[in-house]
């Protein structure tokens, strides 16, 4: 099992940038995949960004591509997500998750989370 713990957000102003990260402990965090999910106030949680466990394949919601980046540092047991030309609908609680299946779109492939870190973007 492995124990995820959030860090980075906080009240931004649009066209802002935060960096995001995930501290894994427990098992190695080497071996398994990583997710980033979003959860909107009054809306399902939704995928923002997975990352495989070597780093080599990543996928992003289109609502993200081209400003969030995901990356991870192995000897760290860290996941990042590099946040840049925030706005105001990126407002959510932002939460890590981990699995050893591979980088995947839905929530339901995850069965570890963090407890999640709150990300405001002010007009």
């Amino acid at each position: 099992q492995v124990q995820l713990v959030e860090s980075g957000g906080g009240l931004v102003q649009a066209g802002g940038s935060l960096r995001l990260s995930c501290v894994a402990s427990g098992r190695t965090f080497r071996q398994y995949a990583m997710g980033w999910f979003r959860q909107a106030t009054g809306k399902e949680r939704e995928f923002v960004a997975t990352i495989s466990w070597s780093g080599g394949i990543t996928n992003y919601a289109d609502s993200v591509k081209g400003r969030f980046t995901i990356s991870r540092d192995a000897a760290k047991n860290t996941g990042y997500l590099q946040m840049s030309s925030l706005k105001p609908e990126d407002t959510a609680v932002y939460y890590c998750a981990a699995n050893t299946l591979g980088p995947a779109t839905s929530t339901q492939r995850y069965p570890y989370w963090g407890q999640g870190t709150q990300v405001t973007v002010s007009a």
